[in-house]
C-alpha cells in the first residue's frame, strides 16, 4: 500500500525558543520474540529502529523541527512517520532535552545553528511499506550495544541510555549484559574526548551509575 502523506518541508511554521531551533524525535523500539525449543516461556530482545543519511555509515534515531501548528509529541510522531515509515504508543514523557548544533554548523562559533532537542521513547505497532522519506533514509532495527556503536551523534547516545535505563526492571534484566558492555563502551569514549566535545548536559555515565545494580539475575 502506498502511502499518500507527504513530508513536510521549509521551515516558515519552525519554533524557536532562546534563539535555538526546537527539534522533536523519538526512539523507536519494539521486542521481538525469541523461540527456544528447549524453555517453556519465550524470550525477547529489545531492538531500537535506527536510520542513515545519504553518503554515511554512521546512524541515527528519527528527528526533526517542531512546528507551531503541533505539539511536541505530534512533532515526534511525524518525524517518525516521515523518516522511518513507523507507528506506535508514544511515552507519556519525553525521554530528557538536549542542546546542540546542527550538522551544517558544527564548526560554527556563532549562535546560528543551535537547536534544543526533545527525544521520546515509541514502541513500534507498524511499519509501513512506503513513506515519505523512503528515498532518504535506509532503516536497520538494531540491538541497543550495536546502536550505541553506530550513533553519530554524542547527545543521542546520552538519550539512548537514558531510555535504557528508563525501561522497567523486568525488561532492564533482559538487556543487562548490553547495559554492562554500553557503560563500557561509554566511559572509554569520555576518556577519549575532551569535555567541550561531549555535547549533552549530564554524563552517559551518570544514568548507568547503579542501572547494572538494580537488575536481579534471575536463576
Amino acid at each position: 500500500m502506498m502511502s499518500i502523506m507527504q513530508a513536510r518541508i521549509g521551515r516558515e511554521r519552525q519554533r524557536y525558543q532562546d534563539h535555538l531551533r526546537l527539534v522533536a524525535g523519538c526512539i523507536p523500539f519494539k521486542f521481538e520474540k525469541i523461540v527456544d525449543g528447549h524453555t517453556r516461556n519465550p524470550q525477547s530482545r529489545l531492538l531500537v529502529l535506527m536510520i542513515s543519511s545519504p553518503n554515511r555509515d554512521d546512524l541515527v534515531f528519527p528527528k526533526g523541527g517542531w512546528e507551531n501548528d503541533e505539539t511536541v509529541e505530534e512533532a515526534a510522531c511525524r518525524e517518525a512517520l516521515e523518516e522511518a515509515g513507523v507507528r506506535g504508543i508514544l511515552g507519556e514523557n519525553h525521554i530528557g532535552e538536549w542542546e546542540f548544533r546542527s550538522k551544517s554548523k558544527q564548526n560554527n562559533c556563532s549562535l546560528e545553528g543551535g537547536c534544543r532537542g526533545y527525544m521520546f521513547p515509541l514502541q513500534v505497532t507498524e511499519e509501513l511499506e512506503s513513506w515519505p522519506e523512503q528515498a532518504l533514509h535506509d532503516k536497520k532495527w538494531l540491538t541497543p550495544k550495536d546502536a550505541f556503536k553506530l550513533c553519530r551523534y554524542d547527545w543521542m547516545r546520552e538519550a539512548l541510555t537514558k531510555f535504557l535505563t528508563s525501561l522497567p526492571e523486568d525488561k532492564m534484566n533482559e538487556i543487562r549484559e548490553e547495559l554492562v558492555e554500553i557503560s563500557i563502551m561509554a566511559a572509554a569514549k569520555e576518556r577519549s574526548i575532551l569535555s567541550s566535545d561531549w555535547v549533552g548536559k549530564t554524563s552517559v555515565m551518570q544514568h548507568l551509575e547503579g542501572s547494572c545494580n538494580k537488575v536481579t539475575v534471575q536463576a
